[in-house]
């Protein structure tokens, strides 16, 4: 397998040893040499993520690099970079490559990168993409934005029991063109309306991640009860159902089964959330057709013209002043797992440790903060904007101490090296790693909500 190869001069008390890096994950044919930025005192290679160690690279940490290794290429460019400030000098440019070279490098790199993100390309979300409200509000609380803000939302219920079983949230709406509209002289004339049938395109979930559980989600508007009389007893409730449209409709008729059901008041204004996981299973996992589902609003002891009017199903006619439909309309959301690292979990906010100053050459973590916008996918990246990713660097001297974190492995290499020079030392390495939530529009303008594995440097050790 061809790989790309890195020489850079590594400075280890002042003696200069040269340092072989390579990767499979990079393009064929591409070599470059004294890739390292040299600093006024001592040598930083650009790459934090490998381990300077013959040709050993740890796996989890391949996304990381690929993410650093983008911005150094784009050489003199404005973008900011991501290597940290301190002793830091800007990396040259691709000598010998001309512009149409660097630019179909970094096209590679970002196809790469974008693989291990599970996408196909990259998303360009159009300006009708919407991100539910539902979606964001469970970002900030899984990932514990809203804890350390202070902004959580008491009426917002966290579902623990479907994100504990799934890495990977979607959000959909419905195909709105598919939906049978009633006429308001039908529903005058008529006691029971037919349900309002749902066509959601399920196409962008992928065939590796496994669905747990799906939920419908309708929003239902508080009604003044001047109009409804007192609201007392039966008058002020309302039937919700949920069916799986079994075939097609014909005549005006649908073949339904029942999912979910519940009875609400119309006294106030909140979301109402059903579980269709029956029905969606069945589309995902046995490949059965899948003909949308049916809502029915039954109001009790109420007239026609009333029936279900408070419960936002479809879009009015006249627009409300100050409401957003793109807010309020139906959202089916579905928990999966592809199979790769831990379900979603409610977190605390990571604090940053406080450290000295005083300087220290050991083996430790270092800040390193990823900035999405440096390579220009902020746009359909919803959150975070970037995240602290850190790295590990520095010595790891004879003897080990027991705060380097080390293995009886790298004590007895690091024996050996301070007899036999021909054997490299331990390396500094992460030794623990760690999971960022992120929220985004994929190729097909849907919005997920996923957990990725390995991002973030906890601890640090010599290896």
């Amino acid at each position: 397998m061809s790989t790309i190869s890195f020489f850079s001069s590594v400075n280890f008390r002042n003696r200069v040893t040269p340092t072989l890096l390579s990767s499979p994950l990079v393009p064929h044919n591409i070599s470059w040499r004294n890739a390292s930025i040299a600093g006024s005192q001592q040598t930083w290679t650009v790459f934090p993520f490998f381990i300077f160690c013959r040709d050993i690279m740890i796996p989890g940490n391949r996304m990381l690099m690929v993410i650093l290794l983008c911005q150094v290429l784009l050489g003199e460019s404005n973008h900011a970079s991501l290597i940290p400030e301190e002793g830091k000098k800007k990396a040259p440019g691709l000598h010998g490559q001309t512009a149409g070279q660097s630019h179909e490098l970094l096209r590679d790199f970002e196809a790469t990168l974008l693989h291990m993100f599970g996408l196909q390309g990259r998303p360009r979300p159009s300006r009708s993409a919407t991100v539910p409200r539902y979606l964001l509000d469970l970002y900030r609380l899984q990932s514990g934005e809203a804890e350390e803000a202070g902004v959580h939302d008491a009426a917002f219920e966290y579902p623990e029991r479907s994100a504990s079983r799934a890495n990977t949230v979607r959000g959909f709406h419905h195909e709105e063109h598919m939906e049978r509209v009633h006429s308001g002289e039908y529903q005058m004339k008529n006691v029971e309306a037919l349900p309002l049938r749902f066509v959601f395109n399920l196409s962008s979930i992928p065939e590796d991640e496994l669905l747990s559980s799906a939920e419908l989600r309708l929003f239902r508007q508080q009604i003044d009860l001047a109009i409804l009389g007192s609201g007392g007893g039966e008058e002020g409730l309302h039937r919700i159902n949920v069916y799986e449209v079994l075939k097609p409709p014909r005549a005006g008729q649908l073949i339904t089964r029942l999912l979910d059901t519940r009875l609400v008041r119309h006294n106030t204004s909140r979301w109402e959330s059903f579980d269709v996981s029956p029905a969606v299973l069945r589309w995902t996992r046995e490949n059965l057709p899948n003909h949308g589902l049916a809502v029915e609003v039954q109001p009790l002891n109420q007239t026609p013209y009333h029936q279900g009017r408070h419960v936002r199903i479809s879009r009015s006619l006249h627009q409300e002043p100050g409401e957003d439909w793109e807010q309020v309309r139906p959202l089916l959301v579905t928990f999966g797992h592809d199979g790769k690292g831990h379900p979603l979990t409610r977190r605390a906010k990571r604090s940053p440790k406080q450290r000295g100053r005083k300087r220290n050459r050991n083996c430790r973590r270092h800040a390193l903060y990823v900035d999405f916008s440096d390579v220009g996918w902020n746009d359909w990246i919803v959150a975070p904007p970037g995240y602290q990713a850190y790295y590990c660097q520095g010595e790891c001297p004879f003897p080990l101490a027991d705060h380097l974190n080390s293995t009886n492995h790298a004590i007895v290499q690091t024996l050996v090296n301070s007899v036999n020079t021909n054997i490299p030392k331990a390396c500094c390495v992460p030794t623990e790693l760690s999971a960022i939530s992120m929220l985004y529009l994929d190729e097909h303008d849907k919005v997920v909500l996923k957990n990725y594995q390995e991002m973030v440097v906890e601890g640090c050790g010599c290896r």
